[in-house]
């Protein structure tokens, strides 16, 4: 059985072809970008400033599911809500095919990551998610995942369990925690289906985050999906319970400005960085068979990560019964 993986194929003469069918020049110049789920490079024209690629991976998404990616950041580009979109193709077309890989292209916008180490940066971010979030509530996804306990939590336990990812000794204390995590789960997130779902950015962490003199720009919609507006939010927040519980006032000053907010939501924060604790490790595994992973993530997968793992989710369990952060308008 061959050992290639499909990115192998993805020579840099592949890649200055796939760029030269928007009828680019390319000089030559490639740069890899921070992309593990897909293939990201910085190219160089002769025509002007530089673009961004993006290849998709193989079999991940269907077209239509791509597609509704670009129909989103296309809308919210046309409502100057600062995303980078993708340029369309000759053809009209912002998804494109070489090589039997699926690309698309982007204008380059340069920025550096935010800190947010004030409530004004705060409020700002939360005036541009809400007004990404009011577009984004005038219609639905049809191909795009549904954020849910069953895809992201118990599906992500099984396949970790029954790939033998967890070493022997551990399997017994990570299978016993992570029933009790999922169970816990399954009471909290049943609130979740009584909130209004929405088109999501799905992945809004300071990392997908450009911020420039004139504010942020969003980048990366390629995990986005249904689900509640609190699941944009979260992300934001960091440290204990007493400086998220800071850090949130800003930001839905901000949001609510441009859009409504269910203070119930969150109820939803731990519960939903429980979720994507599980959830990454999965994400971890399957793809652990690309060359890219075992090379930039070296800790996964060793005895000390999935101590660690336990650990946490033993400490998330507890977080799950603490109050939740509150918010008055």
């Amino acid at each position: 059985m061959s050992s290639e993986h499909p990115y192998d194929r993805l020579t840099p003469e592949v890649i200055l072809s796939a760029v030269e069918q928007y009828d680019l020049v390319c000089t030559g110049g490639l740069l890899a970008l921070n992309s593990y789920e897909n293939r990201v490079y910085r190219i160089e024209t002769e025509q002007g400033p530089p673009v961004a690629v993006k290849f998709y991976r193989p079999d991940r998404w269907t077209n239509e599911a791509i597609e509704e990616e670009h129909q989103f950041a296309l809308e919210l580009a046309e409502q100057e809500i600062p995303v980078v979109a993708p340029m369309l193709s000759p053809a009209g077309s912002a998804l494109s095919c070489y090589k039997d890989f699926r690309f698309a292209l982007f204008p380059w916008q340069p920025g550096r990551t935010p800190e947010l180490n004030n409530d004004e940066h705060r409020r700002l971010l939360g005036r541009f998610l809400g007004r990404l979030h009011r577009l984004a509530a005038s219609a639905h996804f049809q191909h795009r995942p549904v954020l849910s306990l069953e895809t992201y939590g118990t599906q992500a336990v099984k396949f970790l369990l029954e790939n033998d990812f967890i070493p022997d000794y551990l399997v017994a204390s990570y299978t016993a925690i992570s029933e009790q995590v999922l169970q816990k789960l399954t009471d909290s997130l049943t609130a979740m289906d009584t909130f209004t779902k929405i088109r999501l950015h799905g992945d809004f962490h300071l990392g997908n985050l450009l911020w420039t003199e004139t504010g942020p720009h969003f980048v990366d919609l390629d995990d986005c999906m249904t689900g509640p507006a609190i699941q944009d939010l979260w992300l934001l927040l960091s440290g204990d319970q007493a400086e998220m519980q800071q850090q949130i006032q800003p930001l839905l000053e901000g949001y609510t400005q441009f859009a409504d907010f269910n203070p119930a939501q969150l109820a939803l924060v731990e519960p939903l960085r429980t979720l994507r604790l599980l959830h990454y490790s999965a994400w971890l595994a399957r793809r652990w068979s690309d060359p890219a992973f075992p090379r930039n993530f070296p800790w996964f997968n060793t005895i000390r990560y999935w101590e660690e793992q336990i650990l946490t989710l033993r400490e998330q369990l507890a977080l799950l019964d603490a109050p939740p952060l509150q918010w008055h308008p």
